[in-house]
This record gives structure tokens, sequence and C-alpha cells, in this order.
């Protein structure tokens, strides 16, 4: 697999009938997680929230989405993000590196509830990325 670079959408409490229109405009296959499925939330409020959508068109484009959780700012016209996201640690971490360094640290790089390494920050532009480094095969 090669590293992608794709879109990511946040929203408060929208995130599924969003992903789920997104999905009736281009098609495709939808995956979605919540908060709870994943015990990345203790708020009991958010556990049925999306953690996670990816929403994969016949055509090959991938639109990512999410919830923001209640602790995190949201701002309606800033709430998307770049995703990097491959199997390749060191091109991976390599981008993160240089991404992160010249900005602010949201969520440091480490292993993820399921199983990858991911990391949120935002560059020294303002611009908000996500790197999610694929985990070991089961």
């Amino acid at each position: 697999m090669t590293t992608r670079l794709n879109s990511y959408l946040s929203f408060r409490d929208t995130a599924a009938p969003a992903m789920a229109f997104y999905q009736s405009v281009f098609g495709g296959n939808l995956v979605s997680n919540t908060f709870g499925e994943f015990h990345a939330s203790e708020d009991p409020a958010e556990q049925d929230k999306l953690m996670h959508a990816e929403l994969t068109t016949p055509n090959g484009m991938v639109l990512m989405g999410a919830d923001t959780p209640n602790s995190m700012d949201l701002t309606v016209g800033t709430n998307h993000s770049l995703s990097l996201s491959g199997e390749d640690e060191q091109e991976l971490r390599g981008y993160w590196e240089k991404l992160s360094d010249s900005g602010t640290v949201v969520e440091p790089l480490a292993q993820a509830p399921w199983g990858d390494s991911f990391g949120m920050c935002v560059d020294g532009f303002g611009v908000h990325w996500m790197v999610n480094i694929s985990g070991p095969k089961a």
C-alpha cells in the first residue's frame, strides 16, 4: 500500500448523517466506528458518536470524517484536516516530524486503540494534519 493524502471533515454531532449523505452522493463503501467501540472517550454522551468514518468511492476517492469530542474546539469553516496514512513507517514518521516541528502537536504520534500509530498536529501555517501508520497485520 502506498501513502495516501485524504480530506478529513470534522463535525460536532452530525458525522453519521453527513457521511451517509456523502455516500448517497458519491456511492461506495462507508465504514464507521464509534468512540464507544474503541473505548476512546469516557464521556457517556460521546459513546455513539463517530470517532472515524471512511468512505471509499467506486472510482477510488476517499473521504474521511468524525465527530469532534466535546473537549476539543470545533470552528465551522476550519473543520477539515489533511490525513496521511499508509504502511511506510519511516516515510510517515519523517512527514510527521517535519510537519509538527514547525507547529503544535495536538495528539502525539503514538499507538492508538485500533492498533495503528496515530497523531495530530497543526503545522506552522495553521493547517491541521493527521498521520496514521498502519499497525502490524493480525
